[in-house]
């Protein structure tokens, strides 16, 4: 048995099929088949069975697949420490997340971060949700990931930061504009636009109004968007009303002079942090850069830890 056999048959049950792996590895169907069955002589138990397209693990398989992918990542990870190491004070920190997150919450730790370790290399890697940015940890592809702080991941420890209030975002000659705040029951009054479909804060949203069995039906939405930036500039543009997480140093409201925000206060915090396999097996330059960020969102290095 190899590593080389275990990442053969890790690839083969998340493909469903010998031949697209043959293809990504760049060998032949029958070597990737060879190294399974190394594996299953090796194990003394069928890991494998084919099905009318493709295959899958059996109940072995999958007891096989989940030690392996562990084990596989942390390694993938160990591995990348160990370079980072032979390059002296440099290395890698890798960072997987959202299209705007560098924007809202990172800008200034980045330039912090920069400036007490210039030969400390910053790799981030845009996904489109949480779910792929724990993967992107699970498979070791990324030390760290930024997310919104959803329900436990077996393998991906989650460590809150901080918690952005709801907002609706409105014109500014909106009668609403000049409200103080506003109740969740309004909202079912108005067209808002949509956030990220299969988004955790659109789940969280939906949660949080899904309850009301009493009210007026929502008018339905024309518009949804990929992310909360595009919702503010629709906003703006009048298109329709979105509600958002209020974003770190009201940097929505600098960034849109003809925007309004009114708190909706009895909405409960959106709360992001960091997706990690596990803080303790962090690259020291790692934890430097999620510490400064947590430092410039205002939480302390403490609550990175929670």
């Amino acid at each position: 048995m190899t590593l080389d056999d275990l990442r053969a048959f890790v690839a083969v049950c998340e493909a469903g099929s010998l031949s697209a792996v043959a293809r990504d590895l760049g060998c032949t169907q029958s070597a990737v088949s060879q190294r399974i069955k190394r594996l299953e002589r090796e194990a003394g138990i069928g890991l494998l069975e084919r099905r009318p397209r493709g295959v899958a693990p059996t109940g072995a398989g999958r007891i096989l697949h989940r030690a392996a992918a562990d084990g596989l990542g942390g390694l993938d990870l160990a591995l990348r420490r160990l370079a980072d190491m032979r390059e002296g004070d440099g290395g890698t920190v890798r960072v997987t997340t959202g299209a705007t997150t560098v924007r809202h919450f990172m800008s200034d730790a980045v330039v912090a971060f920069r400036a007490r370790r210039p030969h400390v290399n910053l790799e981030f890697h845009t996904e489109s949700s949480s779910r792929r940015c724990f993967e992107a940890v699970a498979d070791g592809g990324s030390e760290l990931a930024w997310i919104t702080i959803g329900r436990p991941v077996r393998g991906i420890e989650q460590h809150p930061v901080i918690g952005l209030p709801w907002v609706l975002a409105v014109p500014a000659g909106d009668p609403l504009a000049t409200r103080q705040r506003i109740e969740p029951d309004e909202l079912a009054a108005l067209r808002l636009i949509q956030l990220p479909e299969n988004s955790t804060s659109r789940m969280r949203l939906d949660g949080h109004l899904g309850h009301q069995d009493s009210g007026p039906v929502p008018p339905p939405s024309t518009t949804s968007v990929a992310d909360w930036d595009t919702a503010l500039l629709l906003a703006e543009l009048g298109v329709g009303s979105a509600v958002v997480p209020e974003l770190p140093g009201r940097r929505a409201a600098a960034a849109h002079p003809g925007l309004r925000l009114v708190p909706i206060p009895a909405l409960p915090p959106l709360t992001t942090g960091w997706a990690v396999r596990q803080w303790a097996a962090l690259s020291p330059a790692a934890v430097e850069f999620a510490e400064t960020v947590n430092r410039c969102l205002g939480g302390g290095e403490g609550s990175v830890h929670t």
